[in-house]
């Protein structure tokens, strides 16, 4: 694991952290400040998180799972599309048909079923809704350098 992206960043994923905590939320590993020096942040994981919590409604960009529970497919679908966010999603599941219906439903401009690693230099990059627009890397990312033009002539 790495150091976050500069100093301020652990203290603010700490306070991510403390206020699902003060919401509810059971830390499972990890929930505060790594030791020695630099930016670190110790890999988190938090169970039965608050929707209304900051760390449910904000990117945390820290190492931080959040573990939520739900009944039915639908009703995890309309969590995860709840937010203006939507970079990657990541489903599991046994049933080729769960996993048909989350690839049809999620809005995220990358899904990866049962697995977590996604991007390679042959695959495209990129998110939708506030988390960008357009892909990079792949074939997908040369599509905005160029212009398709038909020319015919007799």
């Amino acid at each position: 694991m790495g150091p976050l992206a500069h100093g301020r960043r652990p203290e603010a994923v700490g306070a991510l952290v403390q206020d699902a905590v003060d919401r509810g939320a059971e830390v499972l590993a990890g929930g505060e400040k790594g030791g020695g020096t630099g930016y670190f942040f110790a890999p988190t994981v938090l169970s039965e998180v608050d929707p209304t919590a900051r760390a449910m409604t904000e990117e945390p960009f820290g190492p931080v799972v959040l573990l939520s529970s739900f009944r039915t497919v639908e009703e995890a679908v309309i969590e995860a599309n709840r937010l203006p966010y939507g970079l990657a999603s990541y489903a599991f599941t046994s049933s080729l048909h769960t996993a048909h219906e989350v690839s049809e439903t999620i809005e995220a401009g990358m899904l990866g079923i049962n697995h977590s690693v996604l991007t390679g230099p042959e695959t495209p990059f990129g998110g939708i809704k506030e988390s960008g627009y357009g892909s990079e890397g792949g074939t997908e990312g040369l599509d905005d350098f160029l212009f398709s033009k038909l020319v015919s002539q007799r």
